[in-house]
């Protein structure tokens, strides 16, 4: 995660370096004056889970397939360099759950898990000074996450093939993107790292159960990447 964010750094340096050295026109000059804007965004992500165990003889696999994003965006300036962004939207992708410690066929030892949430981020904006058309930023904040897949009030569990996660979920969140202004809009690419505060696991009704038992944490961590306009 720390290296995909360090990557995209380099880049954004590489390409100001780079851009510093051509004559262009200033798009947009009077943008960063305004004390408040508005925006959406696109993009994809990657979530898996971070699992700790209370034993050390289980391992539980995590797969996942790559997902979507979508939402918009309201942005609060406080400061020049400084802005309070609320980025609420949805977040959707698909995971599996191999118990690799517990035998027979996928009936018992896979759970596939299709998580739909409903993110409200509340974000702090650090930028650069704006240099021509381009301008850095670092983000982080805290997310409330509402988990509309999370089987949480299903009274099934595991022995009856029902994996259950809580509605309620806390995340905090931390990126690095480059605002580049265009002629008409503001194009906003970022890569942001997601992780989970709560732990969300809801447990098998017996205290015993080969699948839930042995968590002792269970919680969504993820990359974003989100190709916002404004």
């Amino acid at each position: 995660m720390t290296k995909n964010l360090l990557f995209l750094l380099v880049i954004l340096l590489g390409f100001q370096s780079s851009y510093s050295q051509k004559k262009v026109i200033e798009h947009l000059q009077d943008w960063d004056n305004q004390k408040m804007y508005w925006g959406f965004y696109l993009g994809v992500n990657k979530k898996d889970y971070k699992i700790s165990y209370k034993m050390d003889d289980v391992y539980i696999r995590s797969e996942a397939t790559p997902g979507f994003n979508v939402g918009l965006i309201g942005d609060l300036k406080l400061h020049n360099n400084i802005s309070l962004r609320l980025e609420p939207g949805l977040s959707s992708n698909t995971k599996k759950l191999f118990f690799t410690h517990i035998p027979g066929g996928e009936k018992d030892s896979v759970r596939t898990l299709n998580s739909t949430y409903l993110r409200i981020p509340l974000l702090l904006k650090f930028s650069t000074n704006r240099f021509r058309n381009i301008r850095p930023y670092v983000v982080g904040g805290v997310s409330y996450d509402y988990n509309f897949s999370s089987n949480e009030d299903n009274p099934d569990d595991n022995f009856e093939g029902e994996f259950r996660m809580k509605k309620n979920n806390f995340t905090y969140e931390i990126g690095v993107g480059i605002d580049i202004y265009l002629y008409y809009f503001v194009f906003s690419p970022s890569i942001r790292g997601v992780f989970a505060i709560n732990n969300e696991l809801v447990r098998d009704h017996t205290a015993n159960s080969p699948w839930t038992g042995p968590i002792d944490y269970f919680g969504t961590r993820g990359v974003f990447l989100k190709l916002a306009f404004h």
